[in-house]
Parts: C-alpha cells; sequence; structure tokens
C-alpha cells in the first residue's frame, strides 16, 4: 500500500537528541574525553566571568561549538551558527536542546579574549595528554620534532615603513600598492595591523609573506602530539622552540629527538646533549658542509627509526591546514594565533586519543 505524503508537521517531539546520535558514532568518543576535561575547568572559567549580573553563554558550550568548527573545517562562526541551528547532531554536541535558541556569532568574538585569559586551549591539551599518558599511549621517552609556517591575517601590501616616510595608501577598502624598485624587510617595514607578524619565505622560490611559526613536540609510540608553541617567524625559531618544548618534558632517562636537516647544527646537537637528549637529525651533507652527527649516532637501529616515524608529525601539520586555522589565521596579534594554533593542534590530539581508546568495532558476520 502506497504510503501518504503528508507535509503538515507534528505538534510535538517525544524522541531525544541523545537518541537520535548512533551509539557508534565517533563524536560520542570525543565529547566524553572533551567533558572530562572541561568539567575540571570550572575554577579557571568562574575566575573571568562575574559573579552577578546577566548569565552568558556557558563557556563549556562555547568550547565545544568550536570544536565542531575545527572537527567540520567550518571557515566562520556565522557558518557554525547556522548549522547549530538546524543540526541536530551538532546541537546534541554542544548540549542544546531541540527548542533553545542559538547565540549570535559574535558571542565567540566578545568571549575569545576571556578563554585566552582563562588559558583554555593550554590547559584542556594538557589535560588530553594527561589522559593519554594515564592510558599508557606515550613512551615519554622518544620525540619528534619539527615546525611550520602559519600565514598571518595581515596582507604584505598593508605594510608601512617604520619611519613613516611613505605615502599615504589610496582610497578604497583595497588600494593597489606599488612596491616596485623598493626592498621590503622586517628592519624597515612592518604591519599596522599585526605588528608581530614577520616577513618570512618558505623557500628561495617562493614569496616572501606575513607570518607566524607554530612548533610541535610529538612522542613516537602512537604519533599523539604532546605540546605546541607559536613564535615569530624567524630563522632560528625552530632550534630554540625545539628545546624549550623538550625543557617542559623532562625525564630521568636518555631520550631522543628526531628532527629534518634545519636542526643539525652544532649549537643544537650540543644543546641537547647538556640535556640528555640524543639528537637524531637528518644529516644536512651539501657541498663543504659537514653534519653535526656522525656514526656514533646513524649506525644504531634506533636512528633509522626516528628517521621514519619523525614524518608522521607533518600528519597534524596538514590536518590542522586542510580548511582549519592553520592554513591562515584570521585574527591578529601571537597572543591569540598562539591560541587558536594550540586549540586546534589539542582538538587533533583529542581526536586521536579518542580513536586510540575507543573499543574494536566488531565486523558483521
Amino acid at each position: 500500500m502506497r504510503g501518504t505524503d503528508v507535509q503538515q508537521g507534528g505538534l510535538f517531539s517525544y524522541v531525544s537528541l541523545e537518541s537520535r546520535v548512533p551509539a557508534e558514532h565517533p563524536l560520542r568518543g570525543i565529547k566524553k574525553l572533551l567533558d572530562e576535561a572541561l568539567s575540571g575547568m570550572s575554577r579557571d572559567f568562574e575566575r573571568v566571568y562575574a559573579q552577578e549580573g546577566r548569565p552568558s553563554i556557558p563557556p563549556e558550550r562555547l568550547v565545544r561549538a568550536s570544536t565542531l568548527q575545527i572537527l567540520y573545517s567550518l571557515r566562520s562562526e556565522r557558518l557554525l551558527c547556522e548549522q547549530l541551528d538546524y543540526n541536530l547532531l551538532f546541537r546534541w554536541f554542544v548540549g542544546l536542546s531541540i527548542d533553545e535558541a542559538v547565540w549570535d556569532h559574535s558571542t565567540f568574538t566578545k568571549n575569545r579574549d576571556r578563554l585566552i585569559e582563562a588559558k583554555v586551549a593550554r590547559k584542556l591539551f594538557r589535560r588530553v595528554v594527561r589522559k593519554a599518558r594515564e592510558a599508557h599511549l606515550l613512551s615519554n621517552e622518544h620525540f619528534s620534532v619539527d615546525g611550520t609556517l602559519i600565514e598571518a591575517w595581515a596582507a604584505a601590501k598593508s605594510m608601512r615603513r617604520r619611519d613613516g616616510k611613505d605615502e599615504p595608501p589610496g582610497p578604497g577598502r583595497n588600494p593597489s600598492v606599488d612596491w616596485r624598485g623598493e626592498k621590503r624587510s622586517n628592519e624597515t617595514h612592518v604591519s599596522p595591523k599585526d605588528p608581530q607578524a614577520q616577513l618570512f619565505r618558505k623557500s628561495h622560490n617562493t614569496a616572501a609573506k606575513l607570518s607566524y611559526m607554530a612548533h610541535a613536540l610529538m612522542d613516537h609510540r602512537h604519533g599523539l602530539v604532546v605540546d605546541v608553541e607559536v613564535t615569530e617567524a624567524n630563522g632560528k625559531a625552530e632550534r630554540e622552540a625545539a628545546l624549550r618544548l623538550l625543557d617542559r618534558h623532562p625525564s630521568h632517562g636518555r631520550r631522543t629527538v628526531a628532527a629534518d636537516k634545519a636542526y643539525d647544527t652544532k649549537q643544537f646537537v650540543a644543546d641537547c646533549r647538556k640535556r640528555g637528549v640524543t639528537a637524531h637529525v637528518a644529516m644536512n651533507i651539501s657541498g663543504t658542509r659537514h653534519s653535526a652527527i656522525d656514526a656514533r649516532t646513524t649506525r644504531h637501529a634506533g636512528y633509522l627509526a626516528s628517521q621514519r616515524i619523525r614524518k608522521r608529525i607533518e600528519e597534524c601539520f596538514g590536518w590542522s591546514k586542510d580548511g582549519r586555522p592553520l592554513r591562515k589565521m584570521k585574527v591578529y596579534g601571537k597572543r591569540k594565533v598562539a591560541f587558536l594554533t594550540t586549540f586546534t593542534v589539542g582538538i587533533y590530539t583529542l581526536l586521536r586519543v579518542a580513536k586510540l581508546l575507543a573499543p574494536p568495532r566488531i565486523a558483521p558476520a
């Protein structure tokens, strides 16, 4: 018998959002770990919110919504709020009932400074790493370190001379700028929009862009990123940040750190040895240049294993740049860039930990 195509909707709905989400949906494991981390951050939230006045949007909901924005590569908070309005899966994850109104997209901008002040991204990241350590997913012995460029939101054409002797910008929102015959550098020019962004080029054959630099430390056991840091873009930032990342993860035993050719310098290898860390860097031999390591390091099987596993750190950078904030920042200033970078890499680690802790799925007979 053919069913009737009834267009009139029901007046009431008796099905909960919880029952609409499949039991094996991957967001369930992510939500469980995220709620566990947020439950221990109540005091941090209370410190940055007033004790009296009109109740605000719960910061836990803002964090969950921002997590969805990164997981699903939503390009803006406006589009995120649109999804929250009609997407039942998103409502369930954030904690909104089916009848609750969605807040305005500007709420994220107004509350971002509060989340930065409470160091939400850093503390959330640490709680996820702690969960991985309790589950014996980390070795704390073998690491890889690497850096990547983050394109700043400010454009190179917005740069002005530091001495103020340049021509005033032309009319319109996007005036044309003629740099022909004029040399630009970080010493002579600066962007008024983002003065902390530095001109930097990835290689000799690429254009110099206003950028920041992100650095990540990865544990070798399961390829989990355990720490991240954002610095200004310069030639020494990678090696200096790598040492700081290692100092934040001390150990009583010997450790190894794998890295690419950019870390093959005598100073970096010597600094690692002072910390009881063996530098498994890729040998940078070209022309008359000699590597800072020799056969005493490269003859061991552990060196080959480190060079093979270290490439997995690029998976984090690739994921974080696939339509996500590390492709190109949409905020100004190192403080906000560091917050979004730490939060994005933290969500990547959260996703990986949730997959590793998920029970194995039994294939149907």
